[in-house]
């Protein structure tokens, strides 16, 4: 379902223990085309991880929310400037006020584990 979608994962980080990462690489291995996003920047797996969703290359289409709730105000802000279409808000990453915000813009947004309820775990 989500194989032809370019997806971004906010949140990503280089410590293995963390889903940021498990869930990066993951999507990586089984060969979904994906954007690592965190303020921090750097590099995972030889990838570039952007600083900003307006710094990757291209449109996206999905976004997977792996960040502190006080920091999704500002993601989902930059997915609506994206005009990104769906943002999934993983267990933990989660708030009322970016749910809804999302909703009010269009976005289909899910609270729930992009991995387990697609099968990709």
């Amino acid at each position: 379902m989500y194989e032809n979608k370019k997806i971004a994962v906010f949140g990503v980080s280089q410590d293995p223990a963390k889903y940021g990462y498990k869930i990066f690489t993951t999507l990586l291995k089984k060969g979904f085309s994906v954007y690592g996003i965190n303020p921090k920047g750097g590099e995972v797996e030889g990838r570039t991880v952007y600083t900003k969703l307006a710094d990757a290359p291209g449109p996206v289409d999905v976004a997977v929310m792996v960040i502190p709730p006080a920091a999704l105000m500002s993601a989902v802000e930059q997915c609506i400037d994206a005009g990104v279409k769906e943002i999934w808000f993983q267990p933990g990453a989660q708030s009322d006020e970016a749910y809804d915000l999302a909703d009010k813009a269009g976005i289909n947004a899910t609270d729930s584990c992009f991995m387990a309820d697609n099968g990709l775990w």
